[in-house]
């Protein structure tokens, strides 16, 4: 296991969580786990509570080429993927590559895009590679797909399909900061400016190398055994419409490697799993009408809760 790795990395999600985005620990740690297993993150909350804030420390800190994404509803697809363009005098197109062509892409407030475009991230999300005007072009290595979505309540936004829900590896609330945090974070004002002086203090060749570490991590059958019998919960729930499929069962027990690396250990324990559970496999589920109102986390823990833990 790359321990110089972890332990700077742990380094910096107490740096950022405790210094400069108080209050939002968990988010930050998902954040972390989500590129670390190769995945994405969505983070979904109401406005001014610190999502884009989140993700534009995380760009600053990590170290990494940094694309941003604000969406609207007049936002075409080559916005995301980049065009072509015709060279007159040299009598040849040049692809101009878009936001997506980076390690770290802010997409903010994603709901907002239109349905045509959001999908355009599909590909991008899925696979690390776009293809423009029939030529497939390879993302950059690390890839990460930092979204902000705001409540579907709100004018203007234009509910996620599942298929788009799915390319998220996890998704998270950012939520009320306590008291004591919330009235420290009023009387100082806006961290923007100081955000945007934050020194980056990792480096791309320390995050690959963290993630290469994460394949040492050993995922043992009972819990193997812990997440297929979770997943299959989530499909015989009555109040589950279409439970979680299995490249969700495959994500979460990625994101369980990197929560049990960035706590040092070399195996997932099924504390593991279950921290991070509700953040992988709660915006996969499709509930039943008459059951719209149960929150997805809730139910998600419900059933954490009833299946017994195996034993080491």
């Amino acid at each position: 296991m790359a321990l110089a790795e972890r332990d700077h990395i742990v380094s910096v999600i107490d740096t950022l969580a405790n210094r400069h985005l108080q209050g939002k620990v968990r988010a930050v740690r998902l954040a972390i786990i989500a590129l670390l297993s190769g995945g994405h993150i969505l983070l979904e909350d109401i406005p001014g509570l610190g999502k884009t804030t989140l993700a534009l420390a995380l760009a600053r800190v990590l170290g990494l080429s940094f694309g941003r994404i604000q969406c609207t509803s007049d936002l075409l697809p080559s916005d995301i993927t980049g065009l072509s363009i015709y060279r007159r005098e040299e009598h040849r197109f040049e692809f101009l590559p878009g936001p997506i062509f980076n390690n770290l892409v802010l997409v903010d407030e994603i709901n907002r895009a239109m349905p045509k475009t959001q999908s355009a991230l599909l590909e991008a999300m899925g696979e690390r590679r776009v293809t423009v005007e029939g030529t497939t072009h390879v993302l950059p290595e690390p890839f990460l797909v930092i979204a902000t979505q705001n409540p579907v309540e709100q004018i203007g936004t234009f509910p996620l399909p599942e298929s788009q829900l799915d390319r998220f590896s996890l998704c998270t609330g950012i939520g009320y900061p306590p008291a004591a945090v919330e009235k420290a974070i009023i009387g100082g004002g806006s961290v923007r400016d100081q955000i945007g002086r934050l020194p980056a203090l990792l480096s791309r060749d320390q995050i690959l190398a963290a993630r290469a570490a994460l394949r040492d991590v050993h995922l043992g059958e009972k819990v193997i055994d812990y997440i297929y019998a979770l997943t299959l919960a989530t499909r015989e729930h009555p109040a589950v419409l279409a439970g979680v499929s299995t490249r969700g069962a495959i994500t979460l027990g990625e994101a369980a490697r990197a929560a049990a690396y960035l706590d040092g250990r070399a195996f997932v324990t099924p504390e593991d799993v279950k921290q991070v559970a509700p953040a992988a496999l709660a915006h996969r589920l499709i509930v039943r009408p008459e059951h719209e109102s149960l929150p997805k986390e809730e139910l998600l823990r419900l059933l954490l809760n009833e299946l017994p833990v195996p034993r080491a």
